[in-house]
């Protein structure tokens, strides 16, 4: 499409990916969508983006980047059936990260059916020089249908300054200068009447919401691992949620032994958790045995659910509660294959940890060129001096003949527990 022009889309589930092309000193891309009316958000909430990443209506879901032969691609599902009446336009955006549109290349937005696959729309953004987001897209209602606008409006002040622009408030941090010591009151002489009560103080107004945070952290292989103690996320609930997708043709390990072996619609991923306790008791969360674990009492780690799709945000996630990060000597992440392929091969899937408190933290998995049936996601250690820290292990295994994923990935880690087989 041109830019300025607009085609008709369904009014159903669509899935829009903003693209582009990776490589070495290629910044980042996020991407991100707005709810408007009247040209403005309702509220912060009307935002949706990494570090919110779905709408309380459920018609707007960020669901996380791919990185696949050399391209990269942020993903939101937009459902049309779901948007409120008084929703006129859903804005589709995206930032840059470490650097500017220009540095980025084959930057595209792509809306298909979420269905059935089937391309609505499509628009390749070229001439980027110093901007730091772009509008590159919106739906908007016309006469009670649908249509897909390519805009291609770019700005160079960045996810704040487009957000700011639509009406929302960003969380700007400061370092308020401290207050002066207040002065020590004369002792007054005793009295033999007692004071007049003061009257009650009048009710204090509801405080304002708090603003849209900006921040988060991405980890690398250049820089694999931060701090949960100085991201200041070290209480509250801290949830790990693995997002993948599939792809039906195999240019990976499984295509080059031309086996059609991977990725199949009844693929079951499960999230898991190796724990040690500073007490030195250890042990595992996953589905297998029913071993959920608990929030509340040891190990403290809880998984919610037992997801076979890997296509959602929301789908099967693990939770830590960090309030009882005193008690956690090391917590490892991992994913194992229950059923449905024989390898990770052409599985692309990003790995995301949300503190309650604190800037998120995501990685990519890089492409699995091994036959392995298990990885080693992330580590969280506590170090002994109360800091925790986060590091991206991203680490394929490959089980030796008759030897499970997860006695693999104890024995890689040297965590030296028993194990006997187990069934869901």
């Amino acid at each position: 499409m041109p830019k300025g022009s607009n085609t008709p889309v369904p009014t159903t589930a669509l899935r829009v990916d903003v693209g582009r092309r990776s490589g070495p000193g290629v910044p980042d891309a996020d991407a991100s969508a707005l709810l408007l009316t009247g040209g403005k958000v309702r509220s912060d909430d009307d935002f949706v983006f990494y570090n919110q990443p779905a709408h309380a209506s459920g018609a707007v879901r960020h669901e996380g980047k791919r990185d696949a032969g050399g391209r990269v691609t942020d993903t939101l599902l937009v459902d049309l059936t779901r948007v409120e009446p008084g929703i006129e336009t859903v804005i589709l955006a995206a930032s840059c990260d470490g650097g500017t549109f220009g540095q980025v290349q084959d930057l595209y937005i792509e809306v298909k059916d979420a269905a059935n696959g089937t391309v609505a729309a499509r628009f390749d953004s070229t001439g980027a020089t110093t901007e730091t987001a772009f509008v590159l897209g919106e739906f908007y209602r016309r006469q009670g249908a649908w249509k897909f606008r390519a805009v291609g409006q770019g700005y160079s002040s960045g996810l704040e300054g487009l957000a700011t622009d639509y009406g929302i408030t960003v969380d700007e941090p400061q370092h308020a200068p401290a207050a002066p010591a207040a002065p020590v009151p004369p002792v007054a002489p005793p009295v033999t009447m007692p004071p007049p009560v003061a009257p009650p103080p009048p009710s204090a107004p509801p405080a304002p919401p708090a603003p849209v945070r900006l921040t988060k952290v991405t980890l690398t292989k250049a820089a694999p691992s931060v701090s949960l103690t100085k991201q200041g996320g070290t209480s509250g609930a801290l949830h790990v949620n693995l997002n993948w997708e599939v792809r039906k043709q195999f240019s990976g390990w499984a295509g080059k032994l031309g086996r059609p072996v991977a990725m199949h619609s009844d693929l079951d991923l499960d999230l898991c958790a190796l724990y040690e306790l500073t007490d030195g008791r250890k042990g595992v969360v996953q589905a297998l045995g029913n071993a959920f674990g608990a929030l509340h009492q040891p190990p403290f780690i809880h998984l919610d659910g037992d997801d076979r799709t890997g296509a959602v945000s929301s789908g099967e996630n693990l939770t830590v509660n960090l309030d009882h990060r005193h008690l956690l000597r090391r917590v490892l992440v991992f994913v194992t294959i229950y059923e449905g392929a024989r390898s990770f091969a052409d599985l692309h899937a990003t790995v995301t940890l949300r503190p309650q408190h604190g800037a998120p933290i995501d990685f990519s998995l890089d492409e699995c060129t091994v036959p392995s049936t298990v990885c080693a996601l992330a580590l969280i250690t506590n170090t002994g001096g109360g800091e925790l820290v986060v590091q991206r292990e991203a680490r394929y295994l490959v089980p030796e003949r008759g030897v499970s994923p997860q006695r693999t990935v104890d024995h890689a880690y040297g965590w030296g527990m028993n194990w006997t087989p187990g069934r869901k």
